[in-house]
């Protein structure tokens, strides 16, 4: 069971704690700018990218078990995040063998998370990210869960304008696609109904004037999207997303949140054609409910956030080419999640509405 701390200077405590005599710290560049105080760490590993590399965690394990570390804590973003779950879920294996193609167990290793920006939620899943030979790898075990999430809201104080934007609207949109997921329950809406809820009460605040109270509730409100989506996984509108981050290089959150609103008007359109067991009723009361938290005209508030925001959409320089590979990238794992299915030839429009073709 997950405890989750506020505060940083908690985490020498929960150290104490668990017995700890050698941490790992798992940290970004932007660590030595963040000007906090963590007790003295056996090692330091920041030798990853943005988008962690297979080999980078290999690395990190390799460290990990040099140094006699017995314990991790990760600082940072989603990426850093992930790469110290990995980190935990492989120093246990065989090293002469592909970590990926070994058969995953609970290594008993502590591992706090410390996130510095609000959008995925990772200090509350049991997902992570790496790439291998190009390709994203999806890691998913329930014991890479971190031990503690502790959440400091003035490492939010210094993010960048834009990048606040685009992950405070990742932790919406998990938020509201954690609602709709086919695999929601009573736990999993009251996490996505209180993300929803604190985004939209304190999003103004937040991002136009950067206030304490703001921010502790926004990272609040992207731990309980992270929370929602570690029981219903994400939907249609993050597997549309990630080949827009990577052919036209807009952020993950901002890709997200593009194309949310084409999946969201097709559903309302398409209720009838619903794959949830619990019908179509229940889809009907699904956004029924998510309109007692945005307004009656939920997806207006929510396109209406979006021109407040003002993100544009990426600009395509070759359409049909783009349209086609954007439409053949979309996993068909992940849209089996989604409450209403989507043909190709919808995907198809839906980018090109999203690109304004």
């Amino acid at each position: 069971m997950q405890e989750v701390v506020k505060g940083i200077e908690n985490v020498g405590g929960i150290l104490q704690s668990i017995g700890s005599r050698r941490y790992l710290l798992v940290c970004d560049a932007a660590f030595p700018h963040l000007s906090v105080s963590l007790p003295p760490e056996g090692a330091r590993f920041d030798q990853f990218t943005s988008n962690p590399l297979y080999e980078d965690v290999c690395k990190g394990v390799e460290l990990f078990n040099r140094e006699g570390c017995d314990a991790i804590v990760a600082v940072g973003g989603g990426s850093t995040i992930d790469v110290a779950k990995c980190i935990k879920l492989y120093c246990r294996m065989d090293p002469s063998v592909n970590y990926l193609e070994q058969t995953a167990s609970d290594t008993h290793i502590p591992l706090i998370a410390v996130p510095t920006t609000a959008g995925t939620g990772s200090e509350s899943t049991r997902y992570a990210v790496i790439y291998y030979e190009g390709r994203k790898q999806s890691v998913t075990h329930t014991s890479i869960i971190p031990n503690y999430a502790v959440l400091e809201p003035r490492l939010l104080k210094t993010l960048p304008l834009y990048q606040k934007k685009c992950t405070m609207l990742d932790a919406l949109c998990q938020g509201i696609e954690s609602m709709w997921s086919v695999n929601s329950n009573d736990e999993s809406m009251k996490y996505g109904e209180m993300a929803v809820e604190y985004i939209l009460r304190h999003w103004h605040d937040y991002i136009e004037h950067n206030t304490d109270r703001a921010a502790e509730m926004v990272m609040l409100a992207a731990n309980y999207a992270g929370r929602a989506i570690n029981i219903t996984q994400t939907t249609a509108p993050h597997a549309m997303s990630y080949k827009l981050t990577s052919m036209y290089g807009v952020p993950h959150g901002h890709a997200v949140a593009l194309c949310l609103p084409e999946v969201w008007r097709y559903m309302q359109e398409h209720l009838g054609e619903t794959s949830d067991p619990r019908g179509e009723k229940h889809l009907e009361a699904v956004f029924a409910r998510i309109e007692r938290i945005m307004g009656s005209d939920a997806l207006a508030t929510f396109l209406s956030l979006m021109e407040a925001l003002q993100l544009p959409s990426p600009v395509s320089v070759s359409p049909q080419e783009d349209l086609e590979t954007l439409t053949n990238s979309v996993n068909p794992v992940r849209l089996k999640n989604n409450p209403v299915p989507l043909p190709a030839s919808v995907i198809y429009t839906m980018y090109k509405n999203i690109l304004n073709l």
